[in-house]
């Protein structure tokens, strides 16, 4: 049997023939990265291929990296093999990878989702005959409420904050969730200041040409007073600290996917829980699936067993694979045992495909 133009290898997803790998979690030469985030795009590489907008956060991220950057639709040639991106929707600057070689093509999705947020290039599903996907929020309890009608909840919790003479904090990623949050609130209720992370990615951003909302840097300079006029964006990390009690009373609103789970809100302490997220929710895993028309689906991270399982179910040819992704961007992650409270019960573990194995040996497997 032919070996797979893809792999699953103990550094990352490889390309023999083109002698590259897509998103190494382990130093190689040549690194083609779906996005910026710190579980797909690491240090350390000799080489590295990405989307345009992703430059000026990569440099931020990782230093002064030999990068090269391509257009959407662009298409780079190694030893015969054909690597284009494609926008994935996650986050600016996200792509997926399509590797093309004598006919067959396979498509690296990376991160996720299918909604247009107003600030990333919208997701285009990319025909293929195998699809490498992401499934953090594979499970059905996981449906996201159109973008205004989340947008006009925060904008209306900020407006009543700001009445009652209390600050507004909210919090999200600081690559993609702050941006997006940033480009739909209501500049007309106040200004918008930032933690320092935020602000250094948003610079970053605004280096690439990306046009985003006015923002002010919070310092040790700032007017307590004037900033609590405002809306405070800050990340994940500065939740509890010394950093944002200074700036109470304060209203803490939380923005993740996770705040689908019954209790999410009250275990991150927060006064309002935002269901938001940069990746696609159940419905739009399956309808993205669905449209590349793929033969086979390779499930690398999320709620992989579960999700293998149901798509089985329903036709598609499924397999789980183990990766080292999905540990940065949504960091509110539950527990095994609130899991298996707040959905349904799990289905039982499918055959996962271990690093180097064959992926056609796999599937000859599976069909005895």
């Amino acid at each position: 049997m032919a070996k797979p133009l893809l792999e699953f290898t103990d550094k990352g997803i490889y390309c023999a023939q083109g002698k590259f790998y897509i998103d190494p979690w382990k130093p190689v030469d040549d690194a083609v990265i779906t996005h910026a985030h710190a579980d797909h795009a690491y240090w350390g590489h000799i080489n590295y291929l990405a989307h345009h907008l992703s430059k000026e956060v990569l440099f931020y991220r990782l230093g002064e990296i030999n990068l090269r950057t391509v257009e959407y639709g662009e298409t780079v040639t190694k030893n015969g093999v054909h690597i284009s991106m494609y926008p994935a929707g996650h986050v600016i600057g996200s792509a997926q990878i399509r590797v093309e070689y004598k006919g067959v093509v396979w498509v690296v999705s990376g991160d996720y989702k299918t909604d247009d947020d107003g600030i990333s290039t919208p997701f285009e599903p990319v025909k293929c005959h195998h699809f490498i996907s992401e499934c953090t929020f594979g499970m059905p309890v996981y449906s996201w409420k159109p973008q205004a009608e989340i947008f006009t909840d925060v904008n209306n919790w900020w407006h009543t904050n700001v009445d009652n003479g209390v600050a507004t904090v909210i919090v999200g990623y600081s690559l993609g969730k702050a941006q997006r949050i940033l480009q739909n609130l209501d500049l007309s209720i106040g200004k918008v200041y930032t933690h320092g992370v935020i602000e250094n990615t948003n610079e970053a951003l605004r280096r690439n040409g990306v046009i985003l909302n006015p923002t002010e840097r919070i310092t040790p300079e700032s007017s307590k007073e004037e900033v609590r006029k405002g809306i405070i964006l800050a990340p994940p990390s500065s939740v509890g600290t010394p950093w944002m009690r200074k700036f109470g009373p304060y209203s803490f609103g939380y923005c993740s996917g996770w705040m689908a789970l019954r209790g999410a809100k009250r275990r991150r302490a927060a006064d309002r829980g935002f269901i938001m997220s940069d990746h696609a929710d159940w419905n739009g895993l399956v309808s993205a699936i669905d449209a590349t028309g793929c033969e086979c689906v390779y499930l690398t991270h999320g709620y992989t067993a579960s999700f293998t399982r149901y798509l089985n179910e329903i036709g598609f040819n499924a397999r789980e694979v183990h990766t080292l992704y999905g540990g940065e961007e949504e960091d509110a992650v539950v527990t095994e045992n609130e899991e298996k409270q707040e959905t349904s019960e799990l289905p039982k573990q499918e055959k996962v495909l271990s690093f180097g194995e064959d992926l056609g040996e796999a599937k000859k497997e599976d069909a005895q």
